[in-house]
């Protein structure tokens, strides 16, 4: 169940008056924060203010329940776009409810799927407390699941545009198929993209791929990259080589499942 009445956000530096729905108390996470303190990700949110402009295009890849999505739109105005991919209808319903509320149908586009490196059925593994952590493989523990529908994202892309000026993949694991999926759009881009993903050695592993695989992957684009660090709010400038060897000595240690938010992209 879903809160009635939408939280008014709190985002220093945003000019925009922004509120949303969020889940009930089940959702010990995202939505509890939110609820709390009117922001989700502070850093992370001030970086997104930082690299979105008027006319920008933002894809939100796991958008959750769409606190980023939202955010974007307020950022891009009606000359940009955001693309929201979320397959969760429970999350998707307040991604549209949220959307809706700040009039921002026109820059929103939400697409109830997952992205994957090609086009199929598949299925979502749900968790009961935390609605940002459902993923699409089985994983560890007895999850209930449901189906969903997975897309390749440059093939939907490309019809509704040539170029993503900020990209956020967040998909508890699943983020190597993901970019598979996308590196043809990302390649032929004229302008290079910025890219904020998720770096979890463990969960890409029981997806079938691992953190060096898409360090390797993202490394292919020829970007500088960024340790984002949540403590100090500050880019720490890392290499391929630094980032997958943390990946391996990750992988090394049973039950390990540190992770980090990574920058790819000019600053």
């Amino acid at each position: 169940m879903r809160e009635e009445a939408p939280i008014d956000l709190h985002i220093p530096g945003l000019e925009h008056s922004l509120a949303m729905f969020v889940h009930g108390q089940q959702d010990k996470f995202v939505s509890r924060q939110i609820r709390e303190q009117g922001i989700w990700e502070p850093y992370e949110t001030s970086l997104v203010l930082q690299l979105l402009h008027p006319g920008s295009v933002f894809v939100d890849v796991g958008a959750n329940l769409g606190y980023f999505s939202v955010v974007a739109a307020s950022l891009v105005g009606d000359a940009g776009k955001v693309v929201a991919f979320e397959p969760d209808p429970a999350n998707f319903e307040l991604l549209r409810a949220s959307s809706d509320l700040n009039h921002f149908g026109s820059r929103i586009q939400a697409v109830q799927a997952g992205l994957s490196d090609r086009a199929s059925d598949g299925r979502l593994y749900l968790s009961q407390d935390n609605m940002g952590d459902h993923q699409i493989y089985a994983g560890e523990g007895d999850r209930e699941s449901l189906p969903i529908e997975l897309l390749n994202g440059t093939d939907f892309l490309i019809p509704l545009t040539p170029q993503i000026d900020l990209l956020k993949v967040d998909t508890q694991g699943s983020e190597y198929q993901v970019m598979t999926g996308l590196m043809p759009l990302l390649k032929e881009q004229a302008i290079a993209p910025r890219i904020i993903i998720e770096l979890t050695p463990f969960s890409l592993r029981e997806s079938g791929a691992s953190g060096r695989m898409l360090i390797e992957l993202l490394a292919s684009l020829d970007l500088p990259l960024w340790i984002i660090d949540h403590v100090e709010h500050e880019l720490v400038e890392s290499t391929a080589h630094e980032l997958a060897k943390w990946c391996d000595d990750v992988d090394a240690s049973t039950g390990d499942q540190g992770f980090m938010n990574i920058l790819v992209g000019e600053m």
